[in-house]
């Protein structure tokens, strides 16, 4: 069930539950959680965070190529031919290695899931304490904040400004207002605000393990190297039954006709080769391949402390050409200290008491709890009327209880508007002084209006407010932070740094990090239309006082214009641009929610792992792309061999043990190296296409060249024997030929790999006990030439293919460049 598509209805009938009545202000007793936990009326639920053991069984070995390879492998050992029933044993062996790689990747990811699982605030015995979310149980106090995911179904029971973001469960974009009586859904995520509420429903009961578990287990990120290999897989898989029974019918024809054949026993021949030309049709190493290069690619990142949430997310990394980054915690260590307070003319007496007060607020967020230690509280106060901070409107109101007025607390812009930044004020001039150098700036306000109700109900500042003391906050850049940049820069993707904070302050740290910026775009002049937007984001690469939605905003618009996105942050502002996003980054230091809807978290939060990330996933593709070239070539010639000899009547010039020989060394052994080499290629799409260019002109002059050699031999009078020994040494010879163009430019271990699959080519062919079983015999002198004459000409339509080849690709992709600029133009 969909669960963008559920009735709101519905979800009352997820959330509703009889509930007991538990004082929010203390919450359960200590003897009543222990009554519920012996009860199993816990949130004890894991979905799986990677794939399920049961979804990598059923993904590499019940499929139905699987299946047709082993039914023509019992049929083989029945007919007392297990000598050509080794092609069952590797594809056994395929899918061992398949569920074994995955098997390690997926315990990898499981245990750092389990590592990164974020705490749940509840009020049990009057105290706040975080337990983790599987201990929550029904009738449990939730003490809600911003940036907090909530783990159970749960309704309000107070309120003060929250405000929670329901899209990944109802598909709803706007965050909702959440007062008391409504509902609170497990999975989703508070934008703003806080409040309370109680546990109605848990575990596997809950709304989002009920009716959204997509939402937090493995899924299968849109990818077009997967879509193009099951395209190609669809394929063959029509084409296989029709081609079957047409070289069947061939060679039973070349037995001396189905009467002849079946009274004279030489059917089993005849069924001998065509499962020769049916097995060799099939590219079962391909989809082999592409499951190991996921799951090494993940397993390799999680060794470097990265949860790849999704393992086909790797893919997606290699299309990424554009890069957002949140400023703090990204670009800086995300650790913010109090730098200084600039009191402007006069303020009042009382400035330094309200700064306390947010200091030591409940829901004070990372820089209002710097405040804590320089302005100590010297005299308890509670606020009479409190506007939560947003990080939409970037500000916080509050009237306390024995201070006169109001205090407003936030970004200077986003309280006074252009005022701000009018340098022939005091005001304005001191904000754009202390920003130039980096610093991080805020303003206290105060207003002799005190807040009123509809004030708080429609999140109003009071009138009258005034500047009073600007403050600076400072953020220590990354060490690595320059040099990560500088990468991305010479790899050919675009970085956009976008940033709640002055525009700039976040072009003074773009330019301590490296890059070539003036000011920063201030984000309250961007336009709304998309188009309009997406030409600013061509020509400015810093922006400031960006709020969430326009975060989300900046990433469609760059979506909109051919890029593929990458954004990384780490605070519940961030939540909704990194969901968006091709492919979401976050830092493990980040809220639970930002981090529940990233594919990728960066445990120990080093922004110097973004390059391995973006090299991983360019290594995966590019080298998929190289290795489905030598099986798609393979399915090519195999398909044109059975066709062609299927259509002339002439007998299959190949064993099935013999066709192995081919397989291993020149394709599926080789294959499993190259799928994992080093690789910077960027991703081009078309992934299939230039594949393809390749594959299915060499896959016909290979079918073309042993057609004409096996009428050739047939002519010269070479025996059966020789000529299946020939056709063998000039696939397996052509075999290293593509495998050698196919690896270019050759490095020393590319050598080393292809000189190991001839070495044991040679031995194969040389030793008697090897040729005895492969029935590999001496082809004979006249033979000897004719294969040779072949495979000089076999070898020489290859290498012209490749010309054109690299001619063809190299205008694709430059076509392909010239069109993503056009689009970014338009």
């Amino acid at each position: 069930m969909d669960a963008a598509s559920i009735s709101p209805a519905n979800v009352d009938d997820a959330v509703s539950a009889p509930r007991i009545d538990v004082d929010p202000a203390t919450g359960l007793r200590a003897a009543d959680v222990a009554e519920r936990v012996a009860a199993g009326k816990t949130n004890d639920y894991t979905a799986d965070a990677s794939r399920s053991v049961g979804n990598i069984i059923r993904a590499n070995v019940f499929t139905l190529f699987n299946g047709i390879v082993f039914a023509c492998f019992f049929v083989l050992l029945v007919l007392g031919r297990w000598q050509d029933a080794i092609f069952g044993l590797a594809a056994f062996a395929n899918s061992i290695i398949g569920c074994w790689q995955e098997f390690r990747a997926k315990a990898a990811l499981d245990r750092l899931a389990l590592l990164n699982t974020s705490p749940t605030r509840v009020r049990r015995d009057g105290a706040d304490v975080e337990v983790p979310p599987s201990d929550v149980v029904v009738d449990d106090i939730l003490v809600l904040r911003a940036g907090d995911q909530v783990p159970a179904d749960a309704r309000i029971v107070d309120s003060r400004a929250l405000q929670i973001d329901e899209s990944m469960l109802t598909g709803e974009s706007d965050a909702v207002d959440k007062k008391p009586d409504d509902d609170a859904l497990s999975g989703s995520i508070v934008v703003a605000g806080e409040g309370d509420a109680q546990v109605t429903r848990i575990g596997a009961d809950s709304y989002a393990n009920r009716f959204a578990g997509e939402a937090k287990r493995f899924s299968l990120v849109s990818s077009e190297l997967r879509t193009s290999i099951n395209r190609v897989l669809k394929w063959v898989g029509w084409g296989i039954g029709p081609i079957g029974l047409l070289v069947l019918n061939a060679q039973m024809m070349v037995a001396g006709g189905w009467e002849t054949a079946v009274s004279s026993g030489t059917w089993v021949q005849a069924v001998v080769n065509t499962i020769a030309s049916l097995t060799a049709m099939i590219p079962l190493g391909l989809v082999l391949m592409t499951s190991i290069a996921f799951a090494v690619g993940a397993a390799k990142l999680a060794a470097k402390q990265v949860l790849v949430n999704e393992l086909p997310a790797v893919e997606g990394l290699a299309r990424v050409d554009v890069i957002c980054l949140d400023k703090t915690g990204t670009l800086t260590m995300g650790e913010i200290a109090f730098d200084d307070a600039h009191p402007l003319d006069a303020p009042p007496t009382a400035w330094e008491e309200s700064l306390a007060w947010y200091g030591a607020a409940p829901d004070a967020n990372a820089t209002a709890r710097c405040l804590a230690e320089p302005y100590p509280v010297q005299t308890a106060r509670t606020a009479a009327r409190y506007i939560p901070f947003s990080s939409r409107r970037k500000w916080s109101a509050v009237s306390l209880d024995g201070l006169p007025g109001t205090w407003v607390l936030g970004a200077p812009e986003m309280v006074f508007g252009d005022a701000a930044t009018d340098a022939g004020t005091a005001f304005g001039s001191t904000v754009t002084e202390l920003a130039g150098t980096g610093r991080r700036t805020l303003v206290l306000a105060h207003s002799d209006e005190e807040l009123t109700d509809a004030d708080v109900e429609e999140e109003r500042l009071p009138a009258g407010a005034a500047p009073a003391v600007v403050l600076t906050f400072r953020e220590q850049v990354r060490p690595d932070a320059a040099q990560t940049l500088a990468y991305f820069a010479q790899q050919g993707v675009g970085v956009r740094i976008i940033s709640g904070d002055n525009p700039r302050t976040v072009a003074a740290i773009a330019r301590e990090v490296g890059l070539d910026v003036d000011e920063g775009f201030d984000a309250r002049r961007l336009p709304e239309d998309e188009a309009e937007l997406g030409g600013v984001l061509e020509e400015h690469q810093v922006f400031g006082r960006v709020t969430p939605e326009q975060k989300k905003g900046m990433v469609t618009a760059l979506q909109a214009r051919g890029h593929t996105v990458a954004m990384t942050g780490d605070g519940v502002n961030d939540a909704l641009a990194i969901k968006t996003a091709d492919i979401g980054i976050a830092m493990n230091s980040g809220s639970a929610a930002t981090k529940a809807v990233a594919r990728l978290v960066l445990l120990d939060g080093k922004f110097s792992h973004l390059p391995d990330v973006v090299a991983e996933g360019r290594q995966v593709i590019a080298n998929i792309e190289r290795v489905s070239m030598l099986f798609l070539t393979k399915t090519a010639y195999a398909t044109g061999l059975a066709v062609l000899f299927g259509l002339l009547v002439m007998e299959f010039p190949f064993l099935p043990r013999q066709l192995s020989i081919t397989d291993g060394l020149t394709i599926g052994i080789p294959a499993f190296f190259l799928a994992l080499m080093p690789n910077t290629q960027r991703y081009v799409p078309g992934f299939l296409r230039r594949s393809l260019s390749f594959a299915i002109p060499s896959g016909i002059i290979i079918a073309i060249a042993l057609t004409l050699y096996t009428r050739a031999a047939m002519a010269l009078g070479v025996d059966e024997a020789e000529l299946r020994t020939g056709a063998t040494i000039i696939l397996a010879i052509v075999g290293i030929w593509v495998l050698t163009v196919l690896s270019r430019p050759v490095t020393r271990l590319k050598v080393l790999v292809i000189g190991a699959m001839f070495a044991a080519l040679v031995v194969i062919f040389t030793v008697p006990l090897a040729g005895e079983f492969f029935q590999l015999v001496d082809p004979g002198r006249d033979a000897a030439w004719l294969l040779t004459g072949v495979v000089i000409m076999t070898i020489g339509g290859i290498e012209v293919v490749r010309f054109f080849h690299r001619r063809f690709v190299a205008k694709s992709l430059a076509q392909a460049g010239t069109d993503a600029a056009a689009g970014r133009r338009a």
